[in-house]
């Protein structure tokens, strides 16, 4: 009896993982064969090379766009799934109630209603358009014939059709993610009100109080506003887009006297990753592009004659407003001396496992009021937002397929001024030796707040005073006579603008290395550069140390602090996972932070200046006593402190926290023990799935702006978690276009049972790069190869 009974188990056990097995399998996505693609006019091949990325060869550009929406769902159809929800507010409705707040700040903006409006004005008769929507069709026969992704089904997602609409979303949540003033303004705003002008003068921020603050209005809940936006970034599902780094060697510049490009954008890591890859192949068009889910052109690409990439401008493209209600009427605001009704938009947002929440959105002239959105951040006035993304023409489509079909800078250089927004460094290079980079977005300057850093008076009309500039007088070099180009989110010089354009500028750590290093030689080789892409060093930390050791002078100082001063004399500034000094070196910014701005600031403004962009600027000139009015320690009635002596206190500090976490054995404190990356899935937060769909997590290399720029949030916590960094690393050198190199974090597909869902992974944490083929024989010699028949 005992013996049939286990039998019977084993045979119940033994089946059940046959089902599973064959339940996983059904599941998985499939890279050759052959399948029937309806509307297609000739056979499509597509050759998926050793990393899953797909070779596609067709007759008819139409015929490849179709297979291209059809490859791109079949990788990532689960990411498309998530990005097409976040404008139309729908996050909640397949991952419960997390996101209703989330949900109700992207409804807020807008974004939808804005596709609907771009649609509606575009040329149905476009190549554009027409590319766009053979695009869709490859996705939507998929979604109706492929394989159904393992997420759909453990959320009970129905699968259905995408449309131009959600491509027009995907580029207005990508523009949103760029902006930064929606963080920082209402933080300079708080800022200024606790603490008055000459604090706000040593924010680093380049602007003169005694001209804008006249013009705004105080509001005694700014932070709260501030905080409301960093949480809601934190709880998002999608990544947001940080920075970037690229620079393009001129002919001059390089051995083989041919341009070499590189670009690394800066995004925040997730799972699956924020490019797909794809190399398109017809008798009129080539293209090697990378792919932002849903989108049926390229942001990145090059061909054999141009290559061009992104990062972000950092300008100011967004402007809050403080309104004032009518207290007899809360649905009308006042402008001058007269009311004005609120627009309002009403939704119903959907969400799992609950009843549907009900929720209105007000708008003013200028644009949604934004900080009604967070229960747990409480704001007495109402403040809007302008966005430019909102207010000028919407080209972002014919924008992207241009550039991805020019093939000489003449062609090229038509596109960079049909962006509106997001603002962005459009940089280049050719086969025929040219560079060039373009500041592109729609510039402005108000009248009464020419710098934007500060909140507005919404009662005052003439605050609405806006002159947009004409794109001439942009930012942008062309084949220089210093003959390279680059951008590290670094501010611009003045020379074509004629001004400096106001923005949210990353400190000049990245672009000082870059310079330093690509002006050291003139004989660049493709190898070089990638081993430059890969430099952990910082110039700026490395003088920025030199001071805090000569502040420590021959103070007495205990056993663990004189071993860590010791580390800080022998570290070269690079953040290796062994290095010892960079583990106390960054511990240090945050301690030297906490004593030289948290007693004035208090700890609310404190936390949330940590999770700016002020926080990268402010560092270099706070150590060099440029800012000294933060310097006294305001709690001390009977002492003044200096900058020294703050600094030999936060030392102090560091060697504490460094030990109390990681022990008495300083050289134990190495950087890869604290420093680490995990590519985060939706389902990573389930401990159970954690394992199969994050990927990681790794020690990494890196730090906050290096070129090999790992962001994280400085915090009191010792150890750091990246939540940021190059999205992928490409170089393409013109004197062998077939030998360009690449590098995603994880893989090429957002499938958890692809063997390319992470097959890219531990390649980038040792900083390896991998082929993007085109050399037709080559990519014809694999065996994976799925052909699509009409």
């Amino acid at each position: 009896m005992l013996k049939k009974t286990l039998f019977s188990i084993l045979t119940l056990i033994l089946l059940l993982v046959i089902a599973i097995a064959i339940f996983l399998y059904s599941k998985k996505p499939n890279y050759k064969g052959n399948e029937h693609l309806s509307g297609l006019k000739n056979a499509v091949e597509v050759y998926y090379d050793d990393y899953g990325i797909p070779h596609i060869f067709a007759e008819s550009e139409e015929d490849a766009m179709m297979a291209l929406g059809y490859a791109q769902a079949h990788d990532r159809l689960f990411q498309m799934e998530v990005l097409s929800r976040i404008a139309p507010g729908r996050l909640s409705e397949i991952f419960g109630d997390k996101l209703i707040e989330t949900d109700k700040f992207f409804l807020s903006l807008g974004i939808n209603e804005n596709s609907e409006k771009v649609l509606s004005q575009l040329d149905k008769n476009a190549a554009s358009y027409k590319m766009a929507e053979a695009f869709l069709k490859g996705v939507n026969q998929y979604v109706a014939e492929g394989k159904t992704p393992l997420e759909f089904t453990i959320l009970g997602i129905k699968k259905h059709d995408y449309t131009l609409q959600d491509i027009q979303n995907v580029f207005g949540y990508m523009s949103f993610g760029f902006a930064m003033a929606h963080k920082t303004d209402p933080l300079v705003s708080a800022i200024k009100e606790k603490l008055g002008d000459e604090y706000v003068k040593n924010l680093g921020l380049n602007i003169d109080p005694n001209s804008t603050l006249i013009k705004t209005y105080p509001v005694k809940d700014a932070v709260e506003i501030s905080k409301a936006i960093t949480y809601l970034d934190k709880v998002n599902p999608i990544p947001s887009f940080i920075g970037s780094n690229s620079w393009v060697l001129g002919t001059q510049k390089t051995k083989n006297g041919k341009v070499i490009f590189e670009n690394d954008p800066h995004i925040g890591y997730s799972q699956p990753g924020t490019w797909f890859q794809a190399h398109i192949k017809t008798p009129k068009h080539e293209s090697y592009g990378f792919y932002l889910a849903l989108t049926p052109f390229p942001l990145l690409s090059h061909n054999r004659s141009v290559a061009y990439g992104l990062t972000m401008f950092e300008n100011d493209d967004i402007d809050l407003y403080i309104e004032k209600l009518n207290p007899n009427n809360p649905e009308e605001y006042l402008v001058d001396s007269t009311y004005h009704p609120l627009k309002k938009r009403n939704y119903k947002i959907k969400v799992k496992g609950a009843d549907e929440v009900d929720y209105t959105v007000y708008e003013t002239h200028r644009g949604p009021i934004i900080n009604k959105n967070v229960p747990e951040v409480k704001t007495s006035e109402p403040v809007s937002m302008y966005w430019v993304f909102m207010h000028r023409a919407n080209k972002l489509l014919e924008l992207v397929y241009g550039m991805s079909r020019a093939n000489n800078i003449d062609e090229f250089k038509k596109f960079p001024p049909l962006l509106h927004a997001p603002g962005l460094n459009i940089m280049y290079g050719d086969i025929d030796g040219n560079v060039a980079w373009w500041a592109s977005g729609h510039l402005y300057e108000r009248a009464n707040n020419p710098v934007t850093k500060m909140m507005l008076d919404g009662t005052n009309s003439l605050n609405d005073s806006i002159d947009y500039f004409p794109f001439s007088e942009n930012p942008q070099a062309i084949n220089p006579e210093w003959n390279y180009v680059y951008s590290c989110n670094n501010q611009p010089d003045s020379i074509v603008s004629k001004r400096y354009v106001p923005g949210y500028y990353l400190p000049q750590n990245r672009s000082k290395r870059v310079v330093e290093l690509v002006s050291s030689k003139n004989d660049w080789t493709q190898t070089e550069v990638e081993n430059m892409a890969l430099d952990i060093t910082s110039p700026v930390n490395v003088d920025l140390n030199r001071i805090l050791i000569q502040s420590i002078g021959k103070q007495a100082l205990n056993e663990t602090e004189n071993k860590a001063l010791a580390q800080l004399k022998s570290w070269d500034g690079k953040a290796s996972t062994n290095s010892v000094g960079q583990t106390i070196f960054n511990q240090f910014i945050y301690e030297y932070y906490k004593a030289m701005l948290e007693d004035e600031m208090g700890q609310e403004i404190f936390n949330q200046f940590l999770n700016t962009h002020l926080e990268k600027r402010m560092f270099e000139p706070l150590m060099k006593g440029t800012y000294g009015i933060w310097a006294d320690d305001i709690t001390t009635k009977t002492k003044k402190e200096s900058v020294a002596d703050i600094q030999l206190q936060a030392f102090k500090n560091t060697a504490k926290r460094l030990e109390n976490a990681l022990g008495n054995d300083v050289s134990k404190w190495t950087w890869g023990k604290v420093h680490t990356v995990e590519y985060k899935h939706p389902f990573g937060e389930i401990k159970l799935l954690r394992p199969y769909f994050n990927v990681g997590p790794f020690e990494i290399a890196g730090t906050n702006e290096v070129i090999n720029n790992q962001i994280f949030n400085i915090s009191e916590a010792v150890e750091t978690e990246v939540t940021s960094g190059p999205s992928t690393r490409r170089i393409i050198d013109f004197s062998n276009v077939e030998g360009a190199k690449a590098i995603l974090p994880t893989g090429n597909s957002g499938n958890v049972l692809s063997p390319h869902y992470k097959d890219q992974a531990q390649l980038f944490i040792e900083g390896k790069f991998v082929p993007m083929l085109m050399n037709e024989e080559k990519i014809k010699s694999g065996k994976n190869v799925l052909k699509l028949v009409p």
